[in-house]
């Protein structure tokens, strides 16, 4: 948790009353339904040659089945341009999206959060495809915790980090860090480089721990992700990449992880070992606050 350390989809109802719109018009009949129907036998001089309410219910059904298409893609287009769903381009990359619910250092779902799902810039998604790709004959699979994170999420961690009367998730998170210093150690700040749309929380998930056993150590249980030697979001010197006093076996893993990444263009915070950036960042200056939906 190191720090610097959109419109609503739109949806089948919108895309219905346009094309009733346009199909008050006749001449517009024809040449969106021209467009529309490329993948259906019906031709634009056929709709044309329909009664008006006719010509704009069929024409209406149409365009909405072509707004809409199969597998939730039409997410996209509700993200400021440059911006994708991790799910889009790599589905088989596991989510487990921490500020959506309450297994988080707060102890609640964050602001800004409306949903559990990965957004980054299109060249981090595609970087984590690929790295995706490099890993699974070996085994392994990539799981993210936090991706693009919005302005308002920031706030909140900032909102909480000054309410002092709240510790309760101190244990879990935080043991040896008293909550007045997190401010000072970097832990929360006022701007996160995740804003930016290229950072990527993440670790390494055992799918075959016979393969696996090849480039990662210690227990691989399929299923169970790599020891990685603390917990994702643990505000201690033990998260630090290059600890020494971890165990060998650790120190390998979070060795190869980064390598891994490295290889597809991410750099790491050195202070966590579950953070990496893309490297060049399309959006090296603008901090994003659009909600995750």
């Amino acid at each position: 948790m190191w720090h610097f350390r959109a419109a609503q989809q739109p949806g089948r109802d919108r895309a219905t009353a346009q094309a009733v719109g346009e199909a008050m018009d006749s001449a517009a009949v024809g040449r969106a339904a021209d467009t529309a129907m490329g993948a259906v036998a019906v031709s634009g001089q056929q709709v044309g040659r329909l009664a008006g309410p006719a010509a704009a219910l069929l024409l209406a059904t149409l365009l909405a089945g072509c707004a809409a298409p199969a597998g939730g893609e039409r997410q996209d287009s509700a993200l400021p341009s440059g911006f994708v769903y991790l799910h889009a381009v790599a589905p088989d990359v596991q989510q487990d999206m921490r500020y959506h619910g309450s297994n988080n250092f707060i102890g609640r779902p964050v602001a800004g959060y409306q949903a559990p799902a990965c957004i980054l810039s299109e060249p981090a998604a595609r970087a984590v495809q690929a790295a995706q790709a490099q890993v699974r004959p070996l085994g392994l699979t990539i799981k993210v915790f936090d991706c693009y994170r919005p302005q308002t999420a920031v706030n909140d961690f900032v909102r909480w980090g000054s309410d002092l009367s709240d510790q309760k998730t101190k244990p879990g998170y935080y043991p040896a860090v008293p909550k007045t210093e997190l401010f000072q150690r970097g832990y929360i700040a006022e701007k996160s480089g995740h804003s930016r749309g290229s950072t990527v929380d993440l670790t390494l998930v055992v799918v075959d721990g016979l393969r696996a056993s090849k480039v990662v150590r210690g227990p691989l249980a399929d299923g169970q992700e790599v020891d990685m030697g603390s917990p994702f979001d643990l505000f201690d010197a033990r998260s630090h990449t290059d600890n020494p006093h971890l165990s060998p076996d650790v120190q390998h893993n979070r060795r190869w992880l980064r390598t891994l990444l490295a290889q597809h263009g991410f750099r790491n915070l050195p202070e966590e070992w579950w953070h990496y950036t893309l490297d060049p960042e399309p959006h090296t200056d603008r901090y994003f606050d659009f909600a995750v939906r």
